[in-house]
């Protein structure tokens, strides 16, 4: 399936970072995942494939952080495609992954661009002179423009190449894009002040994008509150619309999914990404997800006694350092049956 291609694909980049950068146009014909349109830009735009790759990892490490506490934890093995199959049907997983790598290619290609890395783009120009507010534009405004544009061309090809008449098109097109405008709806401005003794005579301020954490919790919230939706047809355009229409209409910042999602709860070595929660760690006074008694699906749970070691007695040595004992203490650790 497209999808489970697509996803292979941002596995593959994101194992690059371990042996060297993406640097001429053969290379691009050697990755695994591509559409033929997709190798085209990768060529035209070779310069720019790292911070994709760079990308790629962002949005994996992202998705494993705010799903390490669900029974689906965003798992990446190295013998199946990245996040498994779960997210080649059209489940709220498969949502919040296209919007994260979506938005982690938008985010990764910014920075490339501010931090001087790229020949085709640099900060944002078009933030200059003064601001109604009286401060003056300067320093390096984050090119978001260039980054949302790239991200659209490259990550989106796949979908608008089938025409966008499929739903499953439709859903992933929306929620690429809801992805990405959790960047850009979380714009904000950054001042520094000049002046003597550190007044504020002069201020001069750049626009930058949210930090990607920020972005996660904002997607991982689109997750929370995601609309589950169908294909209908209006006039000669195929949409998608709330299943139950008693549900207000989603915007463009929400996610959308088609297909409920499957439990989680016991492996199933059919579906790569379905591990199940066998030998989880739980919470054993949480009544939430990753409670013991949700997270292991009412098998049960052992408890057993660990060692840790932890820093402790920091103390501040003039200068400069901090020196730390090592304290031994005993701690439960509950995981489920």
């Amino acid at each position: 399936p497209t999808a489970l291609l697509c996803l292979c694909f941002f596995r593959y980049l994101a194992k690059l970072s371990s042996v060297g950068s993406i640097r001429d146009e053969e290379t691009c014909e050697r990755l695994r995942g591509l559409i033929q349109r997709q190798v085209q830009i990768c060529k035209r735009s070779v310069e720019v494939m790292d911070a994709v790759r760079r990308g790629a990892q962002l949005a994996i490490d992202e998705c494993q952080f705010q799903f390490r506490n669900r029974r689906w934890n965003c798992s990446t093995l190295e013998s199946m495609p990245v996040f498994g199959k779960v997210v080649t049907q059209g489940t709220r997983e498969a949502a919040f992954v296209y919007a994260i790598s979506a938005a982690s290619v938008a985010f990764a290609v910014t920075r490339a661009c501010s931090s001087g890395e790229l020949e085709k783009c640099g900060c944002d120009h078009n933030v200059h002179g003064t601001s109604p507010e009286g401060f003056q534009w300067s320093g390096c405004s984050d090119n978001i423009a260039y980054g949302v544009a790239f991200s659209q061309s490259f990550v989106d090809v796949r979908e608008r190449s089938k025409g966008q008449s499929s739903s499953r098109a439709l859903m992933n097109l929306h929620n690429n894009e809801a992805g990405r405008k959790a960047i850009l709806s979380h714009m904000h401005v950054e001042c520094k002040c000049h002046g003597v003794s550190g007044s504020c005579e002069v201020k001069t301020c750049w626009k930058a994008m949210p930090p990607f954490r920020k972005v996660g919790n904002i997607i991982k919230e689109k997750f929370d509150g995601a609309t589950e939706v169908e294909q209908r047809k209006i006039g000669t355009t195929k949409v998608l619309v709330p299943r139950n229409s008693q549900f207000k209409p989603h915007t463009d910042e929400d996610l959308v999914y088609l297909d409920p999602s499957p439990d989680f709860c016991d492996y199933d070595p059919r579906t790569p990404g379905m591990l199940g929660t066998v030998g989880r760690q739980c919470n054993r006074t949480s009544k939430a997800i990753d409670g013991c008694e949700l997270m292991c699906c009412g098998r049960g749970f052992q408890t057993q006694e660990v060692e840790v070691v932890d820093r402790c007695s920091c103390k501040f040595h003039w200068c400069c350092y901090v020196k730390c004992k090592q304290c031994h203490k005993t701690v439960e650790m509950h995981n489920c049956r």
